[in-house]
Formats: C-alpha cells, sequence, structure tokens
C-alpha cells in the first residue's frame, strides 16, 4: 500500500490516529521509529527549524518543497504537509501541488488566509474572500496527478467571523471536492461536534503548543468521530528544550560530564541514521568494483 492510500485509509478509520510533527528529516526517522503510523509536517515547525523565526509565512514554495522531500525521504510511513495559502493565486496552487507530489508528500492542506500566511493561533490574521478560496482548492484538486493524494482545505475564519462562517466556509469546500473541510482553532469538544455533522467528511484536532492548554483528552477526541490527531510542534519543543538544558548544563558546570545521561547513546544514533546499511553498501560496491577490474587484469 502507498503511503497515500495509507493515509487515506486513517483519515477514513474509526479509530483515532497519532500524528506528531517532524521538524526535519532526523525528527521525522524518529517518529517513525518510535512506532506512530504517519506524521505532520508544518509551516510552525519549518519556519523555527530552517530560519529561527516565529511563523509569519516567511518562506516559500521552493524551500517548503525541499524541506518536505528531505522529510518524506527519510520516512517510510504518510506525511501530511502544510501548504499554506498555496503561495499566489491558482498558477501557484497549480505549481505547489506538482511540487510538493514530487517531493513525495502523502497529503497537503491550503488555508484561505491572505498572502503571507501566518499561524492559525498568532493574532492578526486575515482573510480571503470565499470565492478565491474555491478557486483555489478547485486549482490544487485538476492539479494532482496521482488521485491518491489527499487535499485539505482550512479556513481561519472561526477566528476572524465566527464558528458559523467558518463552517458555511468548510460547507463550501467539501461541495468543490476537498477530501477535508478544516475550521482552524475549532477546538472545543461540542463545536468539533457540530463541525462533524455539519461539514461531514473526516476530522483531524490539532494540539499544537502554539494554541497554549487546551481542555481536551484524546479519549474525547476519539469519542467525538475524531478520526487523527495532530502535534504538529511537539518534536520542535521537545528539542529545543532539550538542547538549551544540555548546553546551559554545559556552559554552567564547564564539563559534559553531567550531561551524559541527556544524550543519545552513539551506537542508538547510528542505528537511527542507518550507518550499518551505508557501510553495507559501500563495501559491496567496492568489492564488485575490486572484482570486475581483477577480470579485466585476469584477461
Amino acid at each position: 500500500m502507498t503511503v497515500r492510500k495509507k493515509l487515506r485509509a486513517i483519515m477514513a478509520g474509526q479509530r483515532l490516529v497519532l500524528m506528531p510533527g517532524a521538524y526535519d528529516a532526523l525528527s521525522a526517522r524518529i517518529i517513525e521509529a518510535e512506532g506512530f503510523q504517519a506524521m505532520v509536517a508544518g509551516g510552525y515547525a519549518a519556519v523555527g527549524s530552517m530560519l529561527a523565526q516565529a511563523d509569519m509565512g516567511q518562506s516559500n514554495m521552493r524551500d517548503y518543497a525541499d524541506h518536505y522531500a528531505r522529510i518524506c525521504a527519510a520516512v517510510e510511513v504518510p506525511v501530511y504537509v502544510d501548504a499554506d495559502t498555496g503561495f499566489g493565486g491558482v498558477n501557484n496552487v497549480r505549481q505547489m501541488v506538482r511540487a510538493f507530489e514530487a517531493a513525495g508528500v502523502a497529503g497537503l492542506f491550503i488555508s484561505d488566509q491572505v498572502f503571507p500566511n501566518r499561524c492559525g493561533y498568532l493574532p492578526g490574521k486575515q482573510i480571503v474572500p470565499v470565492e478565491q478560496m474555491l478557486s483555489k482548492v478547485k486549482a490544487a484538486l485538476d492539479a494532482r496527478r496521482d488521485p491518491d493524494l489527499f487535499i485539505a482545505a482550512r479556513t481561519d475564519a472561526a477566528g476572524v467571523e465566527g464558528i458559523d462562517s467558518a463552517i458555511a466556509r468548510c460547507q463550501l469546500f467539501m461541495d468543490a471536492g476537498a477530501d477535508m473541510a478544516k475550521p482552524m482553532g475549532v477546538d472545543a469538544i461540542a463545536d468539533i461536534k457540530r463541525v462533524l455533522r455539519e461539514v461531514g467528511g473526516p476530522h483531524m484536532a490539532t494540539l499544537s503548543q502554539a494554541a497554549g492548554p487546551k481542555a481536551r483528552s484524546l479519549e474525547e477526541l476519539e469519542a467525538a468521530g475524531v478520526c487523527s490527531a495532530t502535534f504538529p510542534s511537539v518534536a520542535l519543543f521537545a528539542a529545543a528544550h532539550a538542547v538549551r538544558h544540555v548546553l546551559r548544563t554545559l556552559k554552567h558546570g564547564n564539563s559534559l560530564a553531567p550531561c551524559q545521561d541527556q544524550l543519545i547513546p552513539l551506537d542508538d544514533y547510528y542505528e537511527l541514521v542507518g550507518l550499518k546499511p551505508l557501510l553495507a553498501r559501500e563495501e559491496s560496491y567496492d568489492n564488485a568494483a575490486a572484482a570486475l577490474a581483477r577480470k579485466r587484469a585476469a584477461e
């Protein structure tokens, strides 16, 4: 089964699937190694890791495509990604879908914010007219070469115009053919149940550090009918905390010794990054080349 079919199976399932967020290829490999069935890769984590900045739309389509390609190449599980606003008009959206599809993503979502997009949990959001977003949705659907590529449409209308407007937009997105319509910031269980009733299609809950603490449990989300829960920034925040803690310990103690138990063991790291297969491949090619040289010399 392809990664895109796997993602579609997850989105059609009745069991809540947890999808942590990768901020680079190594974090993606760790997520996969810990047994998660799928993952997300969002703009918040990408801008934080690539630029060390808050996510306010500073990156571009090509940087994202390259970033996602490295993540997808590192794992064998589905990667669902953030396509911001599509990076422009319908022609930009078409180019983005083709580039992200070539990068290997299993699914993507586009947002109805004005360009440049910013994190949905930051203030100052603005949204485009719904007709403009519908054009982008149709352009995205028409651009995909693989019909299994999962394309979702996200609205930030709830934080701008209220939940009624967000639901109305999501209904239109589904009418346009989107595989999922996501009202960003609609996080309360009662509101999620309303979205599931009135919008239809699968629902993906977002549990982001950027949202601050939310009074929701995974059991409540699953009971409500949510098929997946994403943790788009959990690895980024964990890494930043761990690195800062170790470096502070190193600086204050002027010794690496107190940090040793907080570092991944060397053998574990090499297993994670696949050193043995790399060495075996290198040896195999060297042996084959040597054999070929010996055969030529003997003739």
